[in-house]
């Protein structure tokens, strides 16, 4: 297989944007930036043709009925009876592709404006990947961002990438403002590449449980049409744990390509609001409101008619009967909300 296999993990309630975002349907699969869904949006970039084969799709049953509903017919959909991280649902999609094959591991709900430089990235990612690396998207950083893991670029790999010095947990302030300052640190942003032998290879030697569980949950599943079912007794008996800390912080073939593509990951309403299109003052609206004297405010209602005045640094949500009023600083606290965890 010479073109690139987009696996797209589709899970997670994103509770951070609540109201809009619940259970019944998360963050994936709306339309937060731009008409069509960020899970739309991840399958558009990746579209089958020169550089890319048909999507994988790892989601669970909670979530099946949206994906089958906004996937392409071709898409193959894996259907993991129970959550258990994105080493395991990795490991699912690696098992059921040829050992050869270059896997392109995406979350379904990130925004990137920049599809061009996506593309061009996973290109380099995929040369490296058919290499024997391991490979990360380090994005540009454009803050000192203490809610995100960071990759220390190492090494020249030729004209493609880096090998990784480091990956460095969620930094202090003080930290994250001297990685933005070194500027050889870069946003881990959760996008990897690697061939699926690759990837099983590293996945025995670092946590061969997984490995072992996530090959009998394959071995004894089932085909339906366009989905897989592991077998549920033995995928329940794995270790949640993320790829980052299973494999990837292990590894020795660890390598990275650089990403400025416009990336978000959309994990709150403070930046959602950087990824929308703003007024001169830095305003968003979506939904009918009147703003009057305010700056970098954002409103998002699905009906009731939204007015706000002389405020600045203000997010105003509403769907439904939820209304949410926050500071941008305290967007970060949202999914610690009763209504958000009861959703």
């Amino acid at each position: 297989m010479t073109r690139i296999v987009p696996v797209i993990l589709c899970g997670g309630s994103g509770t951070r944007l609540w109201p809009r975002s619940r259970a019944t349907m998360p963050k994936p699969f709306l339309p937060l930036v731009g008409e069509a869904t960020l899970f739309e949006a991840t399958l558009a970039r990746c579209v089958a043709g020169e550089d890319f084969a048909e999507p994988v799709v790892v989601t669970g049953t909670a979530h099946l009925a949206h994906v089958e509903a906004q996937a392409p017919e071709n898409a193959r959909v894996i259907v993991e009876p129970s959550a258990r991280n994105t080493a395991a649902a990795i490991a699912l999609a690696a098992l059921r592709l040829p050992p050869q094959a270059v896997m392109l591991v995406c979350p379904s709900d990130h925004h990137i404006g920049d599809s061009a430089a996506f593309v061009a990235s996973a290109r380099a990612a995929a040369g490296l990947a058919r290499e024997g690396w391991l490979v990360a998207f380090g994005i540009a950083a454009q803050a000192p961002e203490t809610g995100f893991g960071y990759i220390r670029q190492g090494e020249a790999l030729g004209d493609s990438g880096f090998s990784v010095a480091r990956f460095v947990e969620k930094p202090d302030r003080a930290t994250a403002e001297g990685f933005l300052a070194d500027g050889n640190y870069h946003w881990n942003g959760g996008i990897f590449a690697f061939t699926a032998g690759h990837f099983l290879e590293e996945l025995e030697a670092h946590r061969p449980a997984i490995a072992a569980a996530a090959r009998a949950a394959v071995a004894n599943g089932t085909q339906d049409g366009q989905r897989f079912h592991p077998d549920a007794a033995a995928f329940a008996s794995i270790d949640s744990e993320s790829v980052d800390y299973a494999v990837m912080e292990n590894t020795r073939r660890a390598a990275m390509v650089r990403a400025d593509m416009a990336w978000s990951d959309i994990g709150n309403w403070q930046a959602l609001h950087a990824a929308l299109d703003r007024d001169e003052v830095g305003n968003a609206v979506k939904g009918p409101a009147e703003l009057v004297d305010c700056r970098n405010v954002l409103v998002s209602t699905d009906g009731p008619r939204v007015s706000v005045i002389g405020l600045s640094d203000v997010i105003v949500v509403v769907d439904g009967n939820e209304v949410l009023v926050t500071t941008a600083a305290g967007a970060q606290m949202v999914g610690k909300l009763s209504g958000a965890q009861n959703q």
